[in-house]
């Protein structure tokens, strides 16, 4: 493989010789194929817990008497806490590696989802997912960086992008898992098994102690820290010209991050509610969601090679803000809702499969972890109040509209940030920088 070199700042740049989808994987040797599907099995669990706390939000409410605005804090509290956790996160992969990392992440967070599942009150819950979000924020933090690392620059997007797919497994499984617990168990008792399942990401651990190694560009990267005692600071990230990309990338994530949630986190309630469905009965509707977002993790993570990252945010944002406006605005049948819900879920999933490999390239390799740590979860913090928002709207206007309202605003704004941010496609990461 050859690679060129930008004109200005000398950036090398390796050719994308080969945008299959797939070219990444047929290359890849058995170290590398480890750290895939271990970080893929991490993103999925992650998802799947994540969503289930959406899933049994009606039952929290009716249980336990909170309205929307406050049942949707407990998500926003998360979203939140995970911000700190993802900046922490990464900052402790710039210092003891990513591998280790990741292991104390996902440990945490599969703890504190048990502990949600034997909670007896709603500030009880309120302070275990809270909890709970340090880890989930890190876990990406360190999972993205570890990944963007191992694979060659020209099947980075791909590859990225694939693992990011795993998020739409998870919500299947959370999905799965309340369609199977929901029809079982009376309501009371299936949301605590929910939390419980979503325990199981602990498991992982235990593969990635024995097979996961830590990329070479950040072994040798921390052996010349140890060598000169110059180790990253936590504010490096915001000196200098580093100061303008963690500005305008963490703009970028907020806008992402908050669309997606304010989608995602209350769809099911818009199901239920504002169409009349039944908690079963709406699984065949979260089901064409589901699907249109793996689908769309897939070909974005093909198009992030293939046409650029930044093209990709570009046209999925105009596209989410288009579908979801017909979504929530329009007088649908049921039918035609259930077919739209594939490309809801669609646009608003594939943006996402270039965001990992995008962040990785915007920063050197000793401010990676903190850089991508911080601009990923301060998006999804401040995206984090899109749930609460969107259900303290909807007390005074229906949530379809709140929905509509709060993704236009998210979705415009990663149009703008992304538009002034540079193309990272094929740059070739360099261990002392």
């Amino acid at each position: 493989m050859s690679s060129s070199v930008e004109p200005s700042g000398g950036i090398e740049i390796a050719p994308i010789e080969d945008s299959s989808l797939l070219a990444f994987y047929r290359d890849m040797n058995l170290p590398e194929r480890r750290t895939f599907w271990a970080c893929a099995a991490g993103w999925a669990l992650d998802g799947m817990d994540f969503m289930i706390y959406p899933l049994v939000i009606g039952t929290i409410i009716a249980m336990w008497k909170v309205d929307a605005g406050t049942a949707g804090l407990a998500g926003t509290v998360t979203l939140l806490a995970s911000a700190v956790g993802g900046w922490l996160g990464g900052y402790l992969a710039d210092r003891v590696g990513r591998v280790k990392t990741l292991q104390l992440t996902i440990l945490w967070f599969s703890v504190f989802s048990l502990v949600c599942a034997f909670v007896q009150n709603f500030d009880q819950l309120l302070i275990a997912r809270a909890v709970l979000g340090l880890g989930f924020g890190g876990e990406w933090a360190a999972g993205a960086v570890l990944m963007g690392e191992s694979i060659r620059p020209q099947y980075r997007g791909r590859a990225v992008g694939s693992v990011q797919s795993g998020w739409a497994v998870g919500w299947g499984l959370a999905v799965l898992s309340q369609a199977i617990l929901f029809s079982y168990l009376p309501p009371d008792v299936a949301w605590r098994w929910m939390f419980a399942i979503g325990a199981l990401p602990a498991l992982l651990i235990f593969f990635l102690r024995r097979y996961v190694e830590e990329p070479e560009i950040a072994v040798a990267t921390l052996a010349k820290q140890k060598a000169t005692g110059d180790r990253p600071g936590l504010h490096e990230i915001f000196a200098g010209p580093i100061l303008k990309t963690t500005i305008l990338a963490s703009l970028a994530v907020t806008g992402c991050q908050g669309g997606y949630y304010a989608i995602t986190f209350w769809v099911p309630r818009f199901l239920t509610t504002e169409r009349k469905l039944s908690v079963v009965g709406s699984t065949g509707y979260l089901a064409a969601l589901i699907i249109g977002s793996f689908v769309g993790y897939l070909v974005g993570a093909w198009l992030a090679d293939k046409i650029g990252r930044r093209k990709l945010f570009l046209y999925m944002s105009i596209g989410a803000i288009a579908i979801i406006v017909a979504y929530t605005q329009l007088p649908l049948t049921n039918e035609i809702l259930w077919v739209l819900g594939f490309p809801l879920g669609f646009f608003a999933s594939a943006y996402f499969s270039g965001v990992g490999a995008f962040l990785t390239e915007l920063y050197p390799t000793r401010l990676r972890g903190s850089g991508q740590g911080f601009c990923y979860n301060f998006g999804r913090g401040i995206g984090a109040l899109f749930p609460f928002l969107v259900g303290a709207l909807s007390t005074s206007t229906s949530l379809g509209n709140a929905i509509a309202i709060f993704a236009v605003l998210a979705y415009g704004l990663f149009f703008l940030a992304a538009f002034a941010l540079p193309e990272t496609r094929g740059r070739v990461l360099h261990a002392d920088g």
